[in-house]
């Protein structure tokens, strides 16, 4: 036998006990068939083998999102200008208008999710005044989490909200002292409010989807994402906003693995979707790229329970187990593996009454149902979800909201949400994800970060060394752990003979580097299945070919997605009007450019520095 593929002189991590390090690792046919020394794996080298040194670099398992929202992502991914990892709100709001300047009629300007004011050097958010006065004509929608969503002028006249309009029940829309809507859309506590505002914005052409859509793969394929499990989403609807993904898997162009649940669109008709669902589409139908998972993460409207720290926990209907129980059963009943949205222990409490009385009935029999988020679970309830054989699928929520829990419940409960180490002690399957992207980025490593540093994106260490976690055990929880929570723990999540071939070669090593530096780790080299799927610096050659970006004033052309201060910045600030010269003669940067003359000379300053450049000369 030959490979088709061999992997040497690396750093690999393969989160294989009984094989945890190597140097090298041969492919064929999409799997692993050698993982070993460099002597061992090279005697599968054939004339037609592709060989890729790795240079010494850090390589682990294709990491695998447990829980994001990648369908609904990528139908709108070009549309969206990011603010993931943006250090300052100056730098934000420069963003902000170039891409107004960009954006044409009737198009909107939208900032939605993966950043938190705490991320800023300022600690806040824009103000209303500064929304208008960058953009007087174009619809500009800004959602921060769960909690509110701040529009212009322009944005609310394009909504059609005036005096007269009533928010939906657990929303709010502030007005002004003359009864007009000021542009602040509050969730209080329920987020519909915030979804059903952002659904009427112009949607992307179907040609334009397909096109955001390999963006958004290619995007995380550049931090090692080679796996999701997509948890649907609100006004995602199947199979209508699966066409676009179900045809680049025809194609043979998804660039990562995907399972999805079907998350029911109806209140009070739940019960109706899931059982048309059951009659018409195959448990786990498809292959190892593109596969149905089960249904949630919403399972019944009533058990709704969105965290929203700056408000009190809500209460949940009376009504809600009676509906819970009608779809659990169905579910169960027909063995499929389910998936429901559970951030308090205290919903978390009534969830599993109901799920303990439909198991003495109809046993569950270690069918996968996961609970997902679980902040606030106790001992108790973990207890409960192992005897059950359910699993915990845990996201980097905390790591961009925990200072708003820390306002609301105090430093030691947030030292304890989510109990990820008690999890792990107790048993229960754990599996890691982002949630991304109406709240948390879809960036992992910002949550390998949360998980080992401990510490939120505005720095506050929420974790102490009795609850953060090493970065061996947040790095499974990434990849072997996920894969449980698809029923793929036999095939994917460690480099390991026989294993699906999914691997991303770092560009930092994760096992050496500073706690800080942990949240800008990429790769340079992501393989899904033996294909390379990203490549760049060093590893170029291998990479596939790139593909533009439509439409044309999508904000992608300009900055990507993630912030990243060495490439996304620097074409906004060379284009303006100040002046400043200089060199460094140690990193070689031309501080010879033009500036605004609204961009103060210390942000111009903290964008070189971001660079790793200390020599001015201004």
């Amino acid at each position: 036998m030959t490979a088709d593929m061999i992997l040497y002189n690396g750093k690999i991590h393969t989160v294989d006990k009984e094989n945890p390090t190597a140097t090298a690792a041969a492919i064929k046919d999409g799997r692993f068939v050698a993982v070993g020394s460099d002597f061992t794996v090279m005697q599968l080298s054939g004339d037609n083998t592709t060989l890729i040194d790795l240079k010494r670099k850090c390589v682990i398992p294709g990491i695998n999102d447990s829980h994001t929202h990648l369908i609904r992502g990528g139908l709108n991914y070009n549309l969206e200008l990011r603010w993931d990892g943006v250090p300052s709100l100056a730098d934000a709001m420069r963003m902000l208008k170039h891409q107004i300047d960009r954006t044409p009629s009737p198009q909107w300007v939208r900032v939605i999710g993966g950043w938190s004011l705490f991320q800023f050097a300022e600690k806040r958010l824009p103000t209303l005044a500064e929304l208008n006065d960058v953009a007087p004509d174009t619809p500009v929608f800004l959602m921060h989490l769960y909690d509110r969503a701040l529009l212009n002028r322009a944005a609310l006249k394009a909504v059609g909200y005036t005096k007269d309009t009533s928010a939906p029940p657990g929303g709010v829309i502030e007005h002004d002292a003359n009864g007009e809507p000021s542009g602040l859309l509050l969730a209080a506590p329920n987020a519909m409010i915030l979804y059903s505002t952002l659904a009427k914005g112009p949607k992307l052409s179907y040609e334009h989807q397909l096109n955001s859509t390999r963006h958004f793969m290619k995007e995380l394929n550049r931090f090692g994402i080679t796996s999701v499990i997509d948890a649907g989403g609100g006004f995602q609807n199947y199979p209508d906003d699966y066409k676009i993904i179900a045809e680049l898997h025809s194609k043979n162009e998804l660039t990562l693995r995907i399972a999805y649940n079907l998350f029911t669109q109806r209140p009070k008709q739940e019960y109706e979707d899931f059982d048309n669902w059951i009659k018409s589409i195959k448990l786990h139908q498809g292959d190892d790229m593109y596969r149905h998972n089960g249904a949630g993460e919403m399972l019944v409207f009533s058990a709704a329970d969105f965290e929203d720290f700056l408000q009190p926990r809500p209460d949940l209907s009376p009504d809600m187990e009676k509906e819970l129980e009608k779809v659990i059963r169905l579910l169960v009943s027909n063995r499929w593996p389910f998936r429901l949205h559970a951030t308090y222990n205290e919903s978390i409490t009534r969830f599993l009454d109901v799920f303990e009385k439909i198991d003495r009935d109809i046993p569950f029999n270690d069918l996968h149902f996961i609970i997902d988020h679980a902040e606030t679970i106790d001992q108790r309830n973990i207890e409960r979800v192992r005897k059950l054989g359910g699993g915990i699928a845990i996201q980097s929520r905390m790591a961009f909201q925990g200072e708003y829990f820390v306002d609301r419940y105090g430093h030691s409960a947030g030292a304890h949400t989510p109990p990820v180490k008690q999890m792990l002690d107790m048993g229960v399957p754990v599996g890691a994800g982002t949630d991304a992207t109406r709240v948390s980025s879809y960036n992992p490593w910002v949550g390998l970060y949360w998980l080992s540093a401990g510490r939120t994106v505005g720095g506050l260490q929420l974790y102490d060394d009795d609850t953060k976690l090493s970065r061996e055990t947040a790095l499974e929880l990434y990849t072997r752990g996920s894969a449980w929570f698809s029923n793929e723990q036999d095939k994917k999540g460690s480099i390991k003979k026989g294993m699906l071939a999914d691997v991303a070669v770092l560009n930092s090593d994760y096992f050496g580097i500073a706690d800080e530096d942990i949240k800008h780790i990429e790769a340079d080299l992501t393989i899904v299945g033996g294909k390379v799927v990203y490549a760049k610096g060093e590893f170029s050659p291998f990479a596939p070919p790139t593909i533009p970006v439509l439409p044309d004033w999508s904000p992608v052309k300009v900055y990507g997605g993630y912030f990243n201060a060495k490439s996304k910045l620097a074409d906004t600030i060379a284009t303006t009007a100040h002046h400043c010269s200089g060199s460094c003669s140690v990193h070689g940067h031309n501080h010879d450019v033009a500036r605004k003359s609204d961009i103060p000379v210390n942000n111009y300053t903290a964008f070189w520095g971001a660079l790793g450049c200390s020599c001015f000369a201004f």
